[in-house]
């Protein structure tokens, strides 16, 4: 198969609940099929909402050395060289902003707050429910710990509503101010406004010399939505959240049911 054939150029690949099976491995059958894609001359590359400090072991893990997207495009990594090239924060005063017109309507909120920067560590506050067992926590008391360094998100539970629900209060709230999305259970984030996996992606394209009609993209959840209205093609997962699945082109067999490698062994052999 020649450059000129590729049926893509770029695979565009969330990590949880796409590539990670559910005990956070990469089966050999998706390893194989992506290391076909590339030997092929297409380019693979991770974009996950997790912010680099979250996603860094995991992609050590993989043995991944590429171009990696992180916290839902605020960050552009290099895996291999373990160095952060490109970052964009979350303006403090907006985000302290857009949590009191949150909470005039919902209530109370439960809060995290991921730091920027390579070893930029996650604050959870009183209340909230750490989804990543891995996540390395550290708790904060009082809220000015929150604001006393520039963040990438925040994220934000409810003890009553659901992601969903907050998610959809949070926007009509706030949406005026900053990003809202919902990347998994308990994870409903507030994001830099105008800031999705594709911003971050398409700034990663540029530097890998390919476009959006080059790019096949694979995913779960609400977060991906914006990075499947960009990539040519959007796959998404068995398991994937319906407003996803909306707007997919195509859907594929599960994470643990190899539905990259289903689709990739498909379009290159």
């Amino acid at each position: 198969m020649s450059a000129g054939t590729l049926p893509y150029r770029l695979v565009a690949t969330d990590l949880d609940g796409t590539l990670l099976r559910s005990d956070h491995t990469v089966s050999a059958r998706t390893r194989a099929a992506l290391a076909t894609a590339t030997a092929a001359g297409a380019a693979h590359i991770v974009v996950t909402g997790r912010t680099v400090p979250v996603a860094r072991h995991i992609l050590d893990d993989l043995g991944y050395d590429g171009l990696a997207v992180c916290g839902q495009g605020a960050q552009l990594y290099h895996a291999g060289e373990h160095r952060l090239l490109t970052s964009v924060t979350l303006d403090r005063q907006v985000a302290m902003l857009a949590l009191e017109k949150i909470e005039a309507e919902t209530g109370p909120l439960l809060l995290a707050a991921a730091r920027d920067g390579l070893d930029g560590e996650v604050l959870f506050g009183p209340g909230y429910r750490v989804g990543h067992g891995e996540m390395p926590v550290s708790s904060f008391s009082d809220p000015d710990e929150v604001w006393s360094a520039p963040i990438s998100k925040l994220y934000i539970q409810h003890a009553e509503l659901g992601d969903d629900a907050l998610a959809d209060a949070a926007r009509i709230a706030a949406g005026g101010l900053v990003g809202v999305t919902m990347a998994g259970a308990g994870l409903v984030e507030l994001l830099p406004l105008g800031l999705t996996k594709a911003t971050g992606l398409s700034l990663a394209a540029r530097r890998l010399k390919v476009t959006a009609a080059d790019t096949i993209a694979f995913g779960d959840m609400p977060n991906d939505i914006p990075m499947f209205g960009w990539a040519k093609h959007g796959v998404a997962m068995a398991g994937a959240h319906d407003d996803l699945k909306a707007v997919a082109d195509e859907i594929t067999a599960s994470h643990d049911e190899d539905g990259i490698a289903v689709v990739l062994e498909r379009l290159f052999g």
